[in-house]
């Protein structure tokens, strides 16, 4: 994007109201009016520049208008948090946004994605920060409107901090008089620079991971899914950026875009590719992790089923030995019961050889019932 002060005309809203219709002719019919900015709009924060240096700095949207419009040679920088409806419709209409641009600013969930629209670039990021307490990567989302003199950043979630990257071009005016194409340089560069504290505390994650499946922690398969869904997440964010940052390169060299800031840039697109390889590679990690977790339970499974088995089998043997010798006691129980019965007429209580013979009996069913058991191996 070249300098713009000749385009104003096509991009920037009128300034002076139509003539009204002379009185013997029919007004023709208009669309409705843009809706106007309220006095009161939340604005984070918003600054006019000229030259890399800060002019001045509007509180509302309307007076942020007002200044630019008198200010042709100044820059607006304007920063919205989660804007409401009515805040998007009167920026589209000072700045002659496209409407599917302001539509994606006002829905978003949007994939990170580069358009231009007329003059006006359209950039969504996906910002990523890392939580240390919970162990969680937070993802936000960041939409960048690039125009002639001016740059709006609509901010949904928490990260990224764009404070403290307008102090880092406010101390670095020679950086910001290039213009809308350093801030959005600067946006890029703080988005991926987010992103390195994401990968050490993912690598730290996925290190305790791959202790705690070897440690046989049980909660370590929930902590790998949870884990894998960010990096998807994650690679979301990052693999777009590639591309998107390749042709913005290709871009700033077609419209002539200061050297240094070329430079620069290429830096920015070296860091979101070194990050995209090592965001597919935790991707593949823990793919490989959770393999490894899935053999490793599958093993103490089947060692748990081995233990199982063992355990019932000896339960059986002892079964078997208790039955056994329940067996070989029972049968001189049984000849004693029915010899020792009050019956009159019982032909062997009257033989001579009747108590050898019961004796006899019982210590031949013992014997006999030993052997069978001793070659069934149950004794």
């Amino acid at each position: 994007m070249a300098s713009n002060n000749g385009r104003k005309s096509v991009w920037r809203r009128a300034l002076t109201p139509p003539q009204p219709p002379a009185s013997n002719s029919t007004p023709a019919p208009t669309d409705p009016p843009p809706p106007e900015p309220s006095e009161v709009a939340s604005v984070v924060q918003a600054a006019l520049y000229r030259d890399g240096v800060r002019v001045s700095a509007p509180a509302t949207l309307a007076e942020t208008f007002r200044e630019l419009r008198d200010q042709p040679s100044g820059m607006a920088w304007i920063g919205l948090a989660r804007p409401t409806e009515g805040e998007l419709l009167s920026l589209a209409a000072e700045f002659d946004l496209h409407p599917l641009s302001v539509e994606d600013a006002m829905e978003a969930h949007q994939r990170p994605k580069l358009e231009r629209y007329g003059d006006t670039l359209f950039v969504v990021l996906r910002a990523a920060r890392y939580l240390d307490a919970p162990e969680e990567v937070d993802f936000g989302e960041l939409h960048v409107f690039v125009g002639p003199d001016f740059v709006i950043t609509v901010r949904h979630g928490a990260a990224p901090d764009l404070s403290a990257v307008r102090r880092r071009m406010e101390e670095s005016p020679e950086l910001l008089k290039l213009g809308p194409e350093a801030v959005l340089y600067a946006i890029l560069d703080a988005v991926v620079d987010g992103y390195a504290p994401v990968v050490a505390g993912v690598q730290n994650d996925i290190d305790e991971i791959e202790t705690e499946v070897f440690r046989g922690d049980p909660e370590v398969s929930r902590r790998i899914y949870e884990l894998s869904r960010e990096m998807v997440e994650f690679q979301r964010a990052t693999r777009p950026l590639v591309g998107m940052l390749h042709g913005l390169i290709a871009g700033f060299s077609k419209y002539g875009t200061d050297d240094e800031l070329q430079r620069y840039l290429r830096d920015v697109a070296d860091h979101v590719t070194h990050t995209s390889e090592r965001v597919d590679g935790f991707r593949q990690a823990l793919t490989d992790i959770l393999t490894v977790n899935a053999t490793l339970v599958t093993q103490q499974q089947n060692a748990e089923m081995r233990a199982l088995a063992e355990a019932g089998f000896e339960q059986n043997e002892e079964i078997k030995r208790i039955s056994s010798w329940a067996a070989i006691l029972f049968a001189p129980t049984l000849v004693g019961t029915i010899y020792g019965m009050n019956f009159k007429h019982m032909p062997e209580l009257s033989w001579s050889f009747g108590y050898p013979f019961a004796i006899g009996l019982m210590g031949a069913v013992c014997v006999s019932l030993y052997v069978i058991f001793k070659r069934r191996d149950w004794l």
